[in-house]
C-alpha cells in the first residue's frame, strides 16, 4: 500500500464518520445541569466596572 492509498482510505473513513454523526444529530442538551450560582464579594459593582475599564485601557496600549 502506498502513501496515496492511505490518504484516500483515511479520507473516505472520515467522510463516513462525518455523515454518520450528521444523521444522528448532536444533542446540545446532553450535559445540561439545573442549579444556581452565587458569588459573594466585598467589592461594589462600580469598582468592578472601573477595574474592567482599566483592564481594557491596558489592552489598548
Amino acid at each position: 500500500m502506498g502513501f496515496g492509498s492511505y490518504d484516500e482510505s483515511e479520507q473516505e473513513r472520515q467522510q463516513q464518520n462525518n455523515s454518520d454523526s450528521e444523521e444522528d444529530g448532536i444533542n446540545v442538551h446532553e450535559h445540561d445541569h439545573d442549579g444556581k450560582v452565587s458569588v459573594e464579594s466585598d467589592v461594589s459593582t462600580d469598582d468592578l466596572v472601573s477595574r474592567l475599564g482599566e483592564m481594557r485601557d491596558e489592552d489598548d496600549d
